[in-house]
C-alpha cells in the first residue's frame, strides 16, 4: 500500500510541475509594448525569404549515391561516369570521411545532376566509381636535364589492393600524370584525379614511369627547370563500385 501511495504521490507532482511549467511562459513571455517588435510584421524577413522569381527549372534533378567504403585508410576520389563510361563530373576529390554522410548501410553522397562546369545532364543512366587511395610517399629526387618523352603512351599500369566487398572493381588501372591550378596529380586515364604530387604553380607538362612495382617517377616541368618526383607505395590504392542509378 505504502509504494501505490508513492507512486500516486510521485505522479501527482509531475503533473503539478507540468502544469506549472505550462503557465510560466505567459507572464514570462509577456512584452511590453516596447519589446513586441518581433511580433509585428516586418517587412525584411518576408522579402529575404520569399520564393525568386525565377525558380530553376529543375529543382529535383539529381541523384543520392551510396557505397561501402573500402576497408582501408586513406583519402577517396569518386566520379560519375554516363552509359559510354565517359567522366562527366568529378564528385570528390581526394577527401576525406567526414565529407560524406555516415548512412545505416554505409557512406552518401549528393550529386546536383550537373557536370564539372555546372551544366545540367540529360536524365539517364549513370554509374558512380572511386578509389581509395592510402599514404602515398612523395620524395624530391632533384632537377633532371629533362623529362621522358612521352612517346603517346605517358600511362603506367598499377596493381590495385584487392577489394573484399566488391568483385566488381577494378583490379588493375592505367594512371597518368595531369597539370593544373593546383599542381601536379596522379590520375586515371579517364580523367579522375586520385593523389597530390605537388603543389607547384604554372607547371606546362608532367611526364610519369614505372620504377619498380611500388613507385613511379614524375617529371614535372615549369618550362624553365624540370624536377624529377619519386612516388612511392603506389600499390596502395583499392577500387570501389556506387553502381548504375538513374538521373531524372
Amino acid at each position: 500500500m505504502t509504494k501505490k501511495l508513492s507512486i500516486a504521490l510521485l505522479l501527482a507532482i509531475g503533473l503539478i510541475c507540468a502544469a506549472k511549467a505550462q503557465e510560466s511562459p505567459t507572464p514570462i513571455s509577456s512584452p511590453t509594448p516596447e519589446e513586441s517588435p518581433s511580433l509585428s510584421p516586418t517587412p525584411s524577413p518576408v522579402t529575404d525569404e520569399s520564393p525568386s522569381p525565377t525558380p530553376s527549372a529543375s529543382p529535383a534533378h539529381g541523384a543520392r549515391l551510396r557505397f561501402i567504403p573500402p576497408p582501408m585508410e586513406g583519402t577517396i576520389s569518386l566520379g560519375i561516369f554516363d552509359e559510354n563510361r565517359t567522366l562527366v563530373r568529378i564528385l570528390q576529390r581526394e577527401a576525406k570521411i567526414d565529407n560524406f554522410s555516415v548512412e545505416p548501410d554505409g557512406l552518401g553522397a549528393t550529386w546536383d545532376g550537373k557536370n564539372d562546369a555546372g551544366k545540367d545532364l540529360p536524365p539517364g543512366k549513370y554509374r558512380g566509381r572511386g578509389y581509395r587511395i592510402g599514404e602515398l610517399k612523395v620524395e624530391d629526387v632533384g632537377k633532371a636535364k629533362k623529362a621522358p618523352a612521352n612517346d603517346g603512351a605517358d600511362r603506367v599500369a598499377v596493381t590495385l589492393v584487392t577489394n573484399p566487398l566488391s568483385s566488381d572493381t577494378r583490379a588493375v588501372v592505367d594512371l597518368g600524370v595531369g597539370v593544373d591550378s593546383q599542381g601536379c596529380f596522379l590520375r586515371t586515364m579517364d580523367g579522375l584525379p586520385l593523389f597530390t604530387v605537388s603543389k607547384t604553380p604554372k607547371l606546362v607538362r608532367a611526364a610519369i614511369t614505372k620504377n619498380g612495382k611500388k613507385s613511379v617517377d614524375v617529371w614535372q616541368d615549369d618550362g624553365e627547370a624540370v624536377e624529377q618526383l619519386r612516388v612511392s607505395n603506389i600499390d596502395q590504392m583499392m577500387a570501389f563500385d556506387c553502381g548504375f542509378f538513374e538521373l531524372r
